[in-house]
Protein backbone atom coordinates (compact mmCIF):
# COMPACT_ATOMS: atom_id res chain seq x y z
CA UNK A 1 0.00 0.00 0.00
CA UNK A 2 1.48 2.88 -1.00
CA UNK A 3 1.65 6.09 1.52
CA UNK A 4 2.17 10.03 0.62
CA UNK A 5 2.93 10.80 3.94
CA UNK A 6 3.64 8.60 6.71
CA UNK A 7 2.21 11.60 8.82
CA UNK A 8 -0.77 11.58 7.93
CA UNK A 9 -1.50 7.71 7.41
CA UNK A 10 -4.30 6.72 9.54
CA UNK A 11 -6.11 3.30 9.89
CA UNK A 12 -9.33 3.91 8.28
CA UNK A 13 -7.67 3.87 4.22
CA UNK A 14 -5.88 0.51 5.48
CA UNK A 15 -10.13 -1.01 5.78
CA UNK A 16 -11.85 -1.32 2.09
CA UNK A 17 -13.81 -4.09 2.21
CA UNK A 18 -11.66 -6.41 4.41
CA UNK A 19 -11.98 -7.74 8.12
CA UNK A 20 -11.19 -4.66 10.04
CA UNK A 21 -8.68 -4.77 12.50
CA UNK A 22 -6.38 -1.89 11.03
CA UNK A 23 -9.44 1.08 12.57
CA UNK A 24 -9.26 1.68 17.16
CA UNK A 25 -12.90 2.05 17.43
CA UNK A 26 -15.06 0.27 19.88
CA UNK A 27 -16.78 -2.56 17.92
CA UNK A 28 -20.21 -2.78 19.36
CA UNK A 29 -23.84 -0.95 19.14
CA UNK A 30 -23.82 2.90 20.66
CA UNK A 31 -25.96 3.43 23.96
CA UNK A 32 -29.59 4.02 23.03
CA UNK A 33 -28.91 7.34 24.92
CA UNK A 34 -26.23 8.65 22.81
CA UNK A 35 -27.84 7.58 19.88
CA UNK A 36 -30.85 9.74 20.92
CA UNK A 37 -28.83 12.68 22.07
CA UNK A 38 -27.24 12.81 18.59
CA UNK A 39 -30.91 12.54 17.06
CA UNK A 40 -32.35 15.08 19.03
CA UNK A 41 -29.62 17.13 18.27
CA UNK A 42 -31.28 17.55 14.69
CA UNK A 43 -33.71 19.52 15.68
CA UNK A 44 -31.45 22.58 16.63
CA UNK A 45 -29.18 22.25 13.64
CA UNK A 46 -31.15 24.78 12.09
CA UNK A 47 -29.52 27.31 14.58
CA UNK A 48 -25.90 28.05 14.72
CA UNK A 49 -23.98 25.51 17.02
CA UNK A 50 -23.07 26.51 20.95
CA UNK A 51 -20.54 24.65 22.49
CA UNK A 52 -21.60 26.63 26.03
CA UNK A 53 -23.46 22.89 27.50
CA UNK A 54 -20.80 20.87 26.32
CA UNK A 55 -17.94 23.50 27.75
CA UNK A 56 -19.81 23.33 31.36
CA UNK A 57 -20.27 19.66 31.09
CA UNK A 58 -17.02 18.66 30.68
CA UNK A 59 -15.85 20.96 33.28
CA UNK A 60 -18.32 18.87 35.44
CA UNK A 61 -17.23 15.84 34.54
CA UNK A 62 -13.39 16.62 35.31
CA UNK A 63 -13.96 19.23 38.36
CA UNK A 64 -12.21 22.11 36.88
CA UNK A 65 -13.70 25.70 35.50
CA UNK A 66 -15.40 26.51 32.69
CA UNK A 67 -12.65 28.12 31.44
CA UNK A 68 -10.39 25.35 31.71
CA UNK A 69 -11.92 23.54 28.73
CA UNK A 70 -12.25 24.12 25.39
CA UNK A 71 -15.01 22.11 23.23
CA UNK A 72 -13.05 20.79 20.28
CA UNK A 73 -14.01 19.19 16.84
CA UNK A 74 -12.40 16.37 17.74
CA UNK A 75 -8.74 16.00 19.25
CA UNK A 76 -7.45 16.51 15.33
CA UNK A 77 -8.15 20.16 15.88
CA UNK A 78 -7.25 20.55 19.33
CA UNK A 79 -3.45 19.53 17.86
CA UNK A 80 -3.68 21.99 15.46
CA UNK A 81 -4.86 25.12 17.57
CA UNK A 82 -2.29 23.99 20.08
CA UNK A 83 0.41 24.10 16.57
CA UNK A 84 -0.36 27.41 16.18
CA UNK A 85 -1.66 28.93 19.14
CA UNK A 86 1.82 30.56 20.29
CA UNK A 87 5.34 30.75 18.44
CA UNK A 88 7.01 27.65 19.99
CA UNK A 89 10.54 27.95 19.88
CA UNK A 90 11.32 24.24 19.89
CA UNK A 91 8.17 21.82 19.32
CA UNK A 92 8.71 18.11 20.55
CA UNK A 93 6.91 14.79 19.59
CA UNK A 94 7.29 11.98 21.99
CA UNK A 95 7.68 8.69 19.22
CA UNK A 96 6.42 6.40 18.29
CA UNK A 97 3.18 7.97 18.92
CA UNK A 98 -0.02 9.12 16.78
CA UNK A 99 1.29 11.23 14.09
CA UNK A 100 -1.48 13.92 13.58
CA UNK A 101 0.21 16.77 16.69
CA UNK A 102 3.47 15.97 14.57
CA UNK A 103 1.78 16.53 11.12
CA UNK A 104 -0.10 19.79 12.77
CA UNK A 105 3.19 21.68 13.92
CA UNK A 106 4.89 20.54 10.02
CA UNK A 107 1.61 22.41 8.70
CA UNK A 108 2.09 25.15 10.96
CA UNK A 109 5.95 26.05 10.06
CA UNK A 110 7.44 24.33 12.60
CA UNK A 111 10.61 21.96 12.79
CA UNK A 112 10.17 19.57 14.87
CA UNK A 113 12.07 17.51 17.67
CA UNK A 114 11.58 14.03 17.45
CA UNK A 115 12.18 12.21 20.83
CA UNK A 116 12.07 8.70 19.63
CA UNK A 117 11.67 6.30 22.78
CA UNK A 118 13.36 3.24 22.42
CA UNK A 119 11.67 -0.74 22.88
CA UNK A 120 9.74 -1.33 25.02
CA UNK A 121 8.68 2.30 24.43
CA UNK A 122 8.30 3.53 27.68
CA UNK A 123 8.45 7.22 28.46
CA UNK A 124 11.28 8.42 29.72
CA UNK A 125 11.72 12.25 30.77
CA UNK A 126 15.64 12.92 30.57
CA UNK A 127 14.93 12.21 26.77
CA UNK A 128 13.29 15.39 26.20
CA UNK A 129 15.67 18.22 25.62
CA UNK A 130 15.69 20.93 28.26
CA UNK A 131 15.51 23.73 25.52
CA UNK A 132 11.93 22.02 24.59
CA UNK A 133 9.28 24.45 24.76
CA UNK A 134 6.18 22.04 23.54
CA UNK A 135 6.12 18.42 24.07
CA UNK A 136 3.16 16.06 22.74
CA UNK A 137 2.66 12.77 24.43
CA UNK A 138 0.24 10.10 24.30
CA UNK A 139 -1.11 8.23 27.14
CA UNK A 140 -2.28 5.26 26.72
CA UNK A 141 0.37 5.83 23.59
CA UNK A 142 -1.30 4.86 19.72
CA UNK A 143 0.36 2.38 19.02
CA UNK A 144 2.33 1.00 21.22
CA UNK A 145 -0.46 0.41 23.89
CA UNK A 146 1.91 2.06 26.67
CA UNK A 147 0.06 3.05 29.97
CA UNK A 148 2.78 5.82 31.15
CA UNK A 149 2.95 6.87 34.86
CA UNK A 150 1.47 9.92 35.60
CA UNK A 151 4.74 10.93 37.82
CA UNK A 152 6.69 10.34 34.64
CA UNK A 153 4.28 12.87 32.40
CA UNK A 154 4.63 15.37 35.80
CA UNK A 155 8.39 15.15 35.60
CA UNK A 156 7.98 16.70 31.90
CA UNK A 157 6.77 19.90 33.42
CA UNK A 158 8.60 23.16 33.67
CA UNK A 159 9.05 26.95 33.49
CA UNK A 160 7.90 27.96 29.97
CA UNK A 161 7.20 24.65 28.48
CA UNK A 162 3.71 23.33 27.18
CA UNK A 163 2.99 19.56 27.67
CA UNK A 164 0.32 17.79 25.95
CA UNK A 165 -1.18 14.82 26.89
CA UNK A 166 -3.19 12.99 24.23
CA UNK A 167 -5.27 11.38 26.56
CA UNK A 168 -7.91 9.45 23.79
CA UNK A 169 -7.20 6.30 24.62
CA UNK A 170 -7.41 6.65 28.31
CA UNK A 171 -11.58 5.75 28.27
CA UNK A 172 -9.82 2.37 27.70
CA UNK A 173 -8.14 2.15 31.19
CA UNK A 174 -10.44 0.54 33.89
CA UNK A 175 -10.61 2.85 36.66
CA UNK A 176 -8.49 5.41 34.10
CA UNK A 177 -5.35 5.43 35.87
CA UNK A 178 -2.90 7.50 35.77
CA UNK A 179 -4.96 9.87 34.09
CA UNK A 180 -4.26 14.04 34.28
CA UNK A 181 -7.34 15.53 33.01
CA UNK A 182 -8.50 16.51 36.32
CA UNK A 183 -5.11 18.03 37.58
CA UNK A 184 -5.12 22.14 37.61
CA UNK A 185 -0.89 22.13 36.83
CA UNK A 186 0.73 24.85 35.14
CA UNK A 187 1.41 24.28 31.46
CA UNK A 188 -0.29 21.24 31.43
CA UNK A 189 -2.83 20.37 28.36
CA UNK A 190 -4.76 17.13 28.18
CA UNK A 191 -6.89 16.52 25.03
CA UNK A 192 -9.64 13.78 24.93
CA UNK A 193 -11.72 12.32 22.26
CA UNK A 194 -15.00 11.06 22.46
CA UNK A 195 -14.81 9.12 18.84
CA UNK A 196 -13.04 5.79 19.75
CA UNK A 197 -15.09 4.68 22.82
CA UNK A 198 -18.37 5.58 21.77
CA UNK A 199 -17.75 4.66 18.19
CA UNK A 200 -18.65 8.04 16.48
CA UNK A 201 -15.59 9.38 14.25
CA UNK A 202 -18.30 11.24 11.84
CA UNK A 203 -19.18 13.36 14.71
CA UNK A 204 -15.73 14.55 15.35
CA UNK A 205 -16.16 15.47 18.94
CA UNK A 206 -13.51 15.82 21.80
CA UNK A 207 -12.25 18.87 23.96
CA UNK A 208 -9.24 19.74 25.77
CA UNK A 209 -8.25 21.12 29.72
CA UNK A 210 -5.83 23.52 30.65
CA UNK A 211 -4.79 26.75 32.02
CA UNK A 212 -7.25 29.61 31.45
CA UNK A 213 -4.75 31.50 29.82
CA UNK A 214 -3.79 29.19 27.29
CA UNK A 215 -7.39 27.87 26.77
CA UNK A 216 -8.28 31.53 25.92
CA UNK A 217 -5.13 32.26 23.59
CA UNK A 218 -6.50 28.90 21.85
CA UNK A 219 -10.04 29.48 21.58
CA UNK A 220 -9.19 33.12 19.98
CA UNK A 221 -7.42 31.29 16.86
CA UNK A 222 -10.77 28.53 16.63
CA UNK A 223 -12.42 28.97 13.86
CA UNK A 224 -16.27 29.96 14.76
CA UNK A 225 -18.44 27.27 14.70
CA UNK A 226 -15.91 24.93 14.51
CA UNK A 227 -18.12 22.37 16.91
CA UNK A 228 -21.45 20.86 15.34
CA UNK A 229 -24.72 21.37 17.11
CA UNK A 230 -23.97 17.05 17.35
CA UNK A 231 -20.77 17.06 18.63
CA UNK A 232 -21.51 19.42 21.32
CA UNK A 233 -24.86 16.80 22.47
CA UNK A 234 -22.20 14.12 22.43
CA UNK A 235 -19.78 16.15 24.76
CA UNK A 236 -22.76 16.58 27.12
CA UNK A 237 -24.29 12.90 26.55
CA UNK A 238 -21.13 11.09 27.28
CA UNK A 239 -20.49 13.25 30.62
CA UNK A 240 -22.97 12.21 32.13
CA UNK A 241 -23.01 9.09 36.01
CA UNK A 242 -25.37 6.55 33.21
CA UNK A 243 -22.09 7.19 30.04
CA UNK A 244 -19.37 6.93 33.35
CA UNK A 245 -20.89 3.49 33.94
CA UNK A 246 -21.25 2.45 30.57
CA UNK A 247 -17.50 3.61 29.66
CA UNK A 248 -16.20 1.66 32.81
CA UNK A 249 -18.31 -1.46 31.62
CA UNK A 250 -16.58 -0.87 28.15
CA UNK A 251 -13.16 -0.69 29.38
CA UNK A 252 -13.50 -4.07 31.10
CA UNK A 253 -14.86 -5.52 27.74
CA UNK A 254 -12.01 -4.52 25.88
CA UNK A 255 -9.81 -5.78 27.95
CA UNK A 256 -11.60 -9.45 28.32
CA UNK A 257 -10.99 -8.88 24.56
CA UNK A 258 -7.36 -7.90 24.48
CA UNK A 259 -6.39 -10.68 26.52
CA UNK A 260 -8.31 -13.16 23.72
CA UNK A 261 -5.91 -11.68 21.18
CA UNK A 262 -2.60 -11.45 23.50
CA UNK A 263 -3.17 -15.47 23.97
CA UNK A 264 -3.51 -16.06 20.27
CA UNK A 265 -0.44 -14.39 19.56
CA UNK A 266 1.00 -15.99 22.43
CA UNK A 267 0.22 -19.45 20.91
CA UNK A 268 1.84 -18.24 17.68
CA UNK A 269 5.11 -17.17 19.27
CA UNK A 270 4.21 -13.42 17.92
CA UNK A 271 6.00 -11.06 20.38
CA UNK A 272 3.78 -8.02 21.21
CA UNK A 273 3.76 -5.01 23.84
CA UNK A 274 1.83 -5.19 26.94
CA UNK A 275 -0.92 -2.47 26.12
CA UNK A 276 -3.61 -0.82 27.90
CA UNK A 277 -5.67 -0.09 25.08
CA UNK A 278 -8.02 -1.08 22.66
CA UNK A 279 -5.27 -2.19 19.91
CA UNK A 280 -1.89 -4.27 20.64
CA UNK A 281 1.68 -3.86 18.93
CA UNK A 282 2.88 -6.86 17.86
CA UNK A 283 6.04 -7.72 16.24
CA UNK A 284 4.66 -10.29 12.97
CA UNK A 285 7.81 -10.03 10.60
CA UNK A 286 8.34 -8.14 7.50
CA UNK A 287 5.93 -8.74 5.00
CA UNK A 288 3.21 -10.14 7.01
CA UNK A 289 0.93 -6.89 6.94
CA UNK A 290 1.04 -7.29 3.56
CA UNK A 291 0.02 -10.85 3.31
CA UNK A 292 -2.47 -10.55 5.76
CA UNK A 293 -4.27 -8.04 3.43
CA UNK A 294 -4.20 -10.66 0.75
CA UNK A 295 -6.35 -13.05 3.14
CA UNK A 296 -8.92 -10.26 3.51
CA UNK A 297 -7.48 -8.95 6.86
CA UNK A 298 -6.84 -5.63 7.82
CA UNK A 299 -4.53 -4.50 10.77
CA UNK A 300 -2.55 -1.09 10.75
CA UNK A 301 0.50 -0.77 9.43
CA UNK A 302 3.44 0.46 11.89
CA UNK A 303 6.32 1.87 9.57
CA UNK A 304 4.82 5.42 9.71
CA UNK A 305 5.25 5.22 13.22
CA UNK A 306 8.80 7.01 13.96
CA UNK A 307 10.86 4.90 15.68
CA UNK A 308 9.13 1.61 13.94
CA UNK A 309 9.59 -0.53 11.27
CA UNK A 310 7.65 -3.03 8.92
CA UNK A 311 8.12 -5.81 11.35
CA UNK A 312 5.52 -4.48 13.26
CA UNK A 313 1.74 -3.87 13.20
CA UNK A 314 -0.98 -2.52 15.41
CA UNK A 315 -4.16 -4.67 15.66
CA UNK A 316 -7.26 -3.11 17.29
CA UNK A 317 -9.21 -5.32 19.71
CA UNK A 318 -12.45 -7.15 18.68
CA UNK A 319 -14.92 -9.70 20.01
CA UNK A 320 -13.17 -13.08 20.39
CA UNK A 321 -15.03 -14.52 17.44
CA UNK A 322 -12.99 -11.50 15.15
CA UNK A 323 -10.31 -12.03 16.74
CA UNK A 324 -10.25 -15.80 15.94
CA UNK A 325 -10.37 -15.33 12.47
CA UNK A 326 -7.32 -12.83 12.74
CA UNK A 327 -5.04 -15.61 14.62
CA UNK A 328 -6.40 -18.87 12.38
CA UNK A 329 -4.99 -16.89 9.32
CA UNK A 330 -2.03 -15.14 10.72
CA UNK A 331 -1.22 -19.15 11.70
CA UNK A 332 -0.82 -20.00 8.26
CA UNK A 333 1.22 -17.11 7.69
CA UNK A 334 3.86 -17.79 10.01
CA UNK A 335 4.41 -21.08 9.07
CA UNK A 336 4.36 -20.40 6.03
CA UNK A 337 8.43 -19.60 4.51
CA UNK A 338 8.73 -16.16 3.84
Amino acid sequence: MRVDDPLRHHGDVEVGGLLDLAVNVYDGPRPTWLDDALRASLGEVGSYPSSDRARAAAARHHGRPEDEVLVTAGAAEAFTLLARGRPWRRPAVVHPQFTEPHAALEQAGHRVTEVVVPHPFLLDPALVPDDVDLVFVGNPTNPTGALHPADAIRALLRPGRVVVVDEAFMDCVPGQTESLASERLDGLVVVRSLTKHWSIPGIRSGYLLGPPDLVADLQRGQVPWSVSTPAAAAVVACTTPEAVEEGRRRAEEIADWRKVLEAGLDGLGVPYLESAASFVLAQVGAGVHGRLRAAGIAVRRADTFPGLDETWVRIAVRPPATTDRLTTALAAIVDTPR
